[in-house]
């Protein structure tokens, strides 16, 4: 009488199951990892940017500021003519100092901006301005990003605050949320 040796039909079935969930598993866990990865990479932009505005500022702190040395923040509108200021290895041509703070600050605001080879913040929006309560400007009319009368600036104080905000999509719902970096400085 012979016996047979091996594996049951049932128990490869079962080591399959047992396999398929744990790869599901680790394809749940690279996913998430992922997306983790993206959103510190839009926050590390999002940071650079913020500190790259505050540097410029305080490099050119009298083009930035009235004639009663507040801050104003002027709209993207005033941002658009053609103004170019270059670096030709020794100064800026073609610039006053406040011609150098409009570009700037429209560079800046260029960069916020999503563009197609990745760089940027998708929705990318912000702000320079003074504020005693920095901490605030949120998505009011739930549309998924942060529009200029929702940064919430109210003109007081004495620091200086610059809030970015990007969209992200919500990891479980999929719908887009805005995201907020702020950061404070006097220059």
């Amino acid at each position: 009488m012979r016996t047979e040796a091996g594996f049951t039909l049932i128990e490869v079935l079962v080591a399959v199951l047992v396999l398929s969930i744990g790869l599901l598993g680790l394809a749940k866990l690279q996913t998430l990892g992922l997306h983790a990865n993206h959103g510190a990479d839009l926050r590390t932009r999002a940071s650079l940017l913020a500190y790259d505005i505050a540097d410029r500022m305080r490099s050119n702190r009298a083009a930035f500021v009235d004639a009663n040395g507040n801050y104003v923040d002027p709209p993207a509108d005033d941002l658009t003519d053609n103004i170019i200021c270059e670096w030709n290895g020794s100064a800026v041509t073609d610039c006053d100092p406040a011609e150098m703070a409009r570009f700037d600050l429209k560079k800046w605001r260029e960069a916020l901006a999503a563009k197609p080879d990745g760089t940027g913040l998708p929705d990318g929006t912000g702000t320079v301005c003074l504020d005693a309560t920095p901490d605030d400007g949120k998505d009011d009319n739930n549309n998924g990003r942060i529009d200029p009368e929702e940064y919430a600036c109210d003109g007081a104080g004495s620091v200086y605050a610059v809030k970015i905000w990007w969209t992200e999509l919500n990891e479980k719902t999929g719908t887009p949320v805005a995201r907020r970096f702020v950061t404070t400085f006097q220059p």
